[in-house]
C-alpha cells in the first residue's frame, strides 16, 4: 500500500493497507499496519469514530466492515481506511496516481 510522505522533519502515524487496492474489502483479507515512531502498546485503534481498540497491536486483518484509524501519543491520528463489505466493486491501486498516468481497473467481485 501506498503511505503519504509527510514534510520534513514531521512524525505522523501512518496506515498501510494490503492489499493495496481501493477500495478494501473483507473478502480480500486486508491487513491494517501502523508505521511511525513510538512503542506498540501505545497505539489506540478507531472504528467508525468510536474507540475500538486501546494498547492494541501494530497490525491485524480486519474482520468488519468500518472505517479505521488509530492514534499515536505525539504523531497524532494516521488517515481513514474504509473496509466494505460489498459484492462487486471497480478497483484502483491505492498509490498516489497523477493526471497522465494510466490507471488499471478492476471489477472485483
Amino acid at each position: 500500500g501506498w503511505c503519504p510522505l509527510s514534510p520534513a522533519g514531521a512524525q505522523t502515524t501512518q496506515l498501510l493497507v494490503k492489499p493495496p487496492w481501493t477500495p478494501a474489502v473483507l473478502w480480500d483479507w486486508v491487513t491494517l499496519t501502523r508505521q511511525g515512531s513510538g512503542t506498540s502498546g501505545a497505539t489506540t485503534w478507531y472504528k467508525d469514530g468510536q474507540r475500538w481498540w486501546q494498547g492494541g497491536p501494530n497490525h491485524f486483518i480486519v474482520t468488519e466492515r468500518g472505517t479505521y484509524k488509530c492514534d499515536r501519543p505525539g504523531t497524532g491520528f494516521s488517515q481513514s481506511v474504509k473496509v466494505l463489505n460489498d459484492q462487486l466493486v471497480l478497483r484502483v491501486s491505492a498509490r498516489a496516481v497523477l493526471e497522465g498516468d494510466t490507471v488499471t481497473l478492476r471489477c472485483r467481485g
